[in-house]
């Protein structure tokens, strides 16, 4: 393995990228750029990132051996199953393929080659079959997947609102889709990711209305071990 492709693989230090403090990168595929947050290899392995499409561009065909989740941030993401509008949520098991593609452009949040070895199931989530519901406080809460100890949720902070402080038991990873989110350590406009190794704590808020994609329990020992 080329050690010069490695960022961010010791997942027991706190990682964070805000918008501004990483460039896009040109992939091997025309139209289509990636902000690395997370990568193991220059084009296999554990990889972290945005994945941004102009319209009208695709990706060719190509096969998942550990599988990809996927968030799409914006625009509509398409490959030869359907549409994923914006706010979509995807999980493309071992050993899937496809070719994605978009029409209008589209800004995704995607992770490869990180699932569990029995997490096996498809998963396809489009805003209209999201059910948000009600979580500590104020909060909302929309789940979006689960195995094991690892979940994955959209959690909509109201304005002014403080969350407990906490433990995160197995990590935390977090998006932040829109919006301005808060801790103790610094802040973290729209765009930024956050990852917070097992054991680490904070004391969040918010000042304005703020929507972040939260994935929990997932970097525990065991898990970096993987």
């Amino acid at each position: 393995m080329n050690n010069d492709y490695l960022l961010n693989m010791d997942l027991s230090k706190v990682a964070c990228v805000r918008p501004n403090e990483a460039q896009w990168v040109k992939s091997t595929a025309d139209g289509v750029s990636r902000m690395h947050l997370e990568r193991e290899a220059e084009e296999s392995g554990h990889t972290t990132s945005f994945v941004r499409f102009e319209p009208g561009s695709y990706f060719p065909w190509h096969t998942h051996p550990k599988g990809e989740e996927i968030y799409v941030l914006q625009g509509v993401f398409s490959d030869e199953n359907g549409d994923y509008p914006a706010g979509s949520y995807l999980r493309n098991p071992p050993g899937s393929s496809h070719k994605p593609f978009t029409e209008t452009g589209c800004t995704l949040f995607v992770k490869l080659e990180q699932f569990q070895a029995d997490d096996t199931a498809t998963v396809v989530l489009r805003p209209e079959d999201q059910q948000w519901r009600p979580g500590i406080g104020k909060l909302k809460v929309l789940p979006l997947h689960a195995h094991h100890t690892e979940s994955t949720a959209l959690v909509l902070w109201p304005e002014n609102e403080v969350f407990q402080p906490h433990t995160h038991w197995g990590g935390e990873e977090i998006v932040v889709i829109r919006g301005r989110f808060i801790d103790e350590y610094g802040e973290y406009p729209g765009g930024s990711w956050i990852r917070s190794p097992h054991m680490s704590k904070h004391f969040p808020r918010v000042e304005e209305e703020t929507l972040i994609m939260v994935k929990v329990g997932h970097l525990d020992k065991e898990s970096a071990d993987r």
